[in-house]
């Protein structure tokens, strides 16, 4: 099958098309296409070891859609962010919802209950389980199965900069990494490029933070990724953060560096 590329630069309203890289590697494929069921948001699917596909959505800021072999994962969902409204209604609820934090850039109640049916599991850590008064706990450490082919650990996700330690405090809130079929999906949460990140192994795909003072400068995230060495990098929660110089740093590190239109 004829593979593509295509990178909607919605802003100037360019597109662009390229036959996308195999890069040799067999684990991590890549198929990106837009549909007008995407509603614009920019997708990737890449296929597992046992040729299940796995497609993200990059919809605003810090909220990625997952879909994986006929389920619906969203990650830290927010539906009315200055950067763009999404409407959580014209989407298939979620088998899993995973929230990383408190703040509203991450954790939307409204938002939670739409994505909400029968049979949905939402795994969170312990704060923002207490203030919706449900949802199944992680902390830092945990790991869970949640299905055979579906496990999700919680890492630690926390600033280290002198000042910024009160905007996330180390214990409190979560980063995922979730394995669906062997391919292994980083998703860093808000964090600076903290000493946990040695421990990270074999990820296939990250999404790391870069946002200062909350999150990583472009430098913490080039150091974070040459530690962690995914095989592709998405950055995202940039906010106003330039991070369009990310590729060239990281592009002797054999690291695939995409940028999408998170903000």
């Amino acid at each position: 099958m004829k593979k593509l590329f295509l990178c909607l630069l919605s802003s100037l309203g360019l597109t662009a098309c390229s036959q996308a890289a195999q890069k040799g590697n067999d684990t991590v494929k890549q198929e990106q296409e837009m549909t007008s069921a995407d509603n614009g948001y920019e997708t990737d699917t890449f296929a597992t070891k046992n040729g299940h596909t796995v497609t993200f959505h990059a919809l605003v800021h810090a909220s990625i859609r997952v879909e994986y072999d006929g389920k619906e994962i969203q990650i830290d969902p927010a539906g009315k962010l200055e950067q763009r409204a999404i409407d959580y209604t014209a989407m298939p609820k979620a088998d899993y919802i995973f929230v990383t934090h408190e703040h509203f850039d991450h954790f939307d109640k409204e938002a939670i209950a739409t994505l909400t049916a029968e049979g949905t599991r939402l795994i969170t850590n312990r704060r923002c389980a207490d203030m919706l008064g449900y949802g199944e706990v992680m902390a830092n450490g945990d790991s869970m199965a949640l299905a055979d082919d579906i496990r999700v650990e919680a890492v630690p996700a926390y600033n280290t900069t002198e000042g910024h330690t009160q905007f996330h405090p180390k214990g409190r809130d979560n980063g995922y990494v979730l394995t669906l079929d062997g391919l292994r999906i980083y998703v860093a949460g808000d964090t600076e490029d903290i000493p946990e990140m040695t421990a990270m192994k074999d990820i296939d795909i990250a999404f790391l933070p870069c946002n200062q003072p909350y999150t990583m400068t472009p430098d913490q995230l080039t150091k974070a990724a040459r530690v962690i060495r995914p095989k592709v990098l998405f950055p995202y929660h940039y906010g106003q953060t330039d991070v369009t110089k990310l590729p060239a740093l990281l592009k002797d590190d054999g690291i695939d560096v995409r940028i999408r239109h998170y903000e």
